[in-house]
């Protein structure tokens, strides 16, 4: 079967950001490290480093290949949690050398964009409850890190 997953293109800290991410998460690590054999556009033989790593079970891949263009919010990786320990332990751990951002996104210190949800804030929004739907996602809206019982009550009314 085909799979599918993320590449990510880092300047020159793609293993250190993917043992910061293995860090954070459960169900994650370093499967391997490997230079690249040969001369590329992005530099000689062994410049260039690929590193596959597995983060909640699932698998990625990251490269340091050079500057070519900077993440942006473009991409981001969404990481849907169940409680609000969660929320807090992944939002932090993301935060610290990055930038908070709007509606549970933070931008780590390598520049990408994580999206720290709760599980249950897509069930609201897709409510067939378009006046409870709208609550929600109005309190989503105002928040930096997403507080899961804000989120909860405002859906509810």
């Amino acid at each position: 079967m085909p799979s599918i997953q993320p590449f990510l293109w880092y300047a020159k800290e793609a293993e250190e950001a993917a043992r910061f991410y293995t860090s954070i998460f459960p169900d994650s690590r370093i499967d391997s490290v490997t230079a690249m054999p040969s001369d590329s556009p992005s530099g000689p033989a062994g410049s260039v480093i690929v590193v596959a790593f597995t983060l909640m079970g699932s698998p990625m891949t990251a490269m340091s290949a050079g500057p070519f263009d900077p993440f942006n919010h473009a991409i981001s990786l969404m990481v849907e949690c169940d409680t609000q320990a969660e929320i807090d332990r992944f939002y932090g751990a993301l935060l610290d050398g990055g930038a908070e951002e709007n509606c549970g996104w933070v931008r780590d210190r390598y520049g990408l964009s994580w999206q720290i949800v709760p599980r249950v804030l897509n069930q609201f929004m897709r409510s067939p409850d378009r006046p409870a739907a709208k609550r929600a996602t109005d309190a989503m809206l105002q928040m930096k890190k997403l507080d899961l019982a804000k989120l909860e009550a405002a859906y509810r009314g």
